[in-house]
């Protein structure tokens, strides 16, 4: 099992954004620190949820102060980029980090990010697959040529070019087969339980076809809150108290860019589904949910959202506990000892 960080710099009430980006640049030296794998960052703009617009910009500041943690976007936002722009700057990181990132891309929102960066709702609508492909042209070829409907260029050649082999954020069936098609990983949400997750894998393997990889080491990842404490009512609690202020002003963030309806979520209903279903409560419990995830899921590659206590000291204590005294049983198979496997 592979476990990592999944870092959104969450701007709670009352936090400066640049502290919080030097905070969780922070973060992610104490998960390395801790025995975690990985340290995945997201994107967002124009809103309190995530103060990062430029997950990797943080990243590269990240690579000059870890050796060994794996580094990657929790996503990169095909659909308000230019892909070539994009494969060259992982490229970048690529070798700047000796190897260790991995690009995670997403179809993003119709959010008005989309009017901002001048892309339109079109390239949302009907640009993910041209958008993709010229991206995965470039990390297969190193050469890049627009021929489609969104873009129109010369063969170019990158430098530096790097072979990498992106995970694609899938929310539905279309984006599902799109990355079964390209055998590329998914990577899938926190706000899917085991069984809808499950599912979505399942889906994956029967449009992945004959030699497509399937579910097993399709290297699928799955996001969850993850949140030790003594008891699990204790961790329970925290978060309950903690995550709504931060919640409530963040979702509202995500502006449509047409006037289309967006239903609005019960914040408080949502973290009571995320402290059920997540990794949140004693070391025990925490370990044997990520194990069961594993078992009904096939999914082994973990990255845990630490930053739902909001204050710093004790989102530090929280990833500091996790790699202490979670991450030891999940080697171990749970509290019971019962063998788990490991993947690199």
């Amino acid at each position: 099992m592979r476990v990592g960080v999944f870092l959104v710099a969450a701007g709670f009430p009352g936090r400066d954004p640049g502290l919080v980006l030097r905070d969780t640049l922070e973060l992610i030296v104490a998960a390395e620190e801790a025995g975690f794998d990985d340290a995945w960052v997201a994107e967002h703009h124009f809103m309190s949820y995530g103060v990062c617009p430029s997950p990797l910009t943080l990243l590269a500041a990240a690579a000059g102060r870890t050796r060994r943690l794996g580094l990657g976007t929790a996503v990169s936002v095909l659909s308000t980029q230019h892909p070539v722009a994009l494969a060259e700057q992982a490229a970048m990181l690529h070798h700047l980090s000796g190897g260790r990132f991995t690009l995670g891309v997403g179809r993003g929102g119709p959010w008005v990010d989309l009017e901002v960066f001048g892309t339109g709702i079109e390239r949302f609508d009907r640009g993910f697959a041209e958008t993709l492909d010229l991206l995965l042209a470039a990390f297969a070829t190193g050469r890049a040529t627009g021929r489609g409907e969104f873009f129109r260029f010369r063969e170019v050649e990158l430098v530096p070019r790097a072979p990498l082999r992106p995970v694609v954020a899938c929310t539905s069936s279309p984006t599902i087969a799109l990355a079964a098609a390209r055998g590329l990983p998914m990577l899938l949400g926190m706000h899917i339980d085991d069984a809808a997750k499950a599912a979505l894998v399942t889906e994956y393997a029967a449009l992945s076809g004959p030699g497509g990889g399937g579910a097993a080491g399709a290297g699928h990842v799955a996001a969850a809150v993850g949140h030790v404490a003594d008891s699990t009512a204790a961790a329970v609690k925290e978060l309950k108290a903690a995550m709504p202020a931060w919640l409530e002003p963040g979702l509202a963030g995500y502006v449509p860019v047409d006037g289309r309806p967006r239903a609005p979520r019960d914040v408080a209903a949502y973290v009571d589904f995320l402290t059920r279903v997540h990794p949140v409560g004693s070391p025990e419990h925490c370990a044997e949910t990520l194990l069961r995830t594993a078992r009904e899921t096939g999914i082994d590659r973990f990255i845990l959202l630490v930053e739902g206590a909001g204050e710093p000291r004790r989102v530090l204590e929280n990833v500091r506990r996790l790699g202490a005294e979670v991450l030891p049983l999940l080697k171990r198979g749970g509290a019971t000892g019962a063998p788990t496997p490991t993947t690199g």
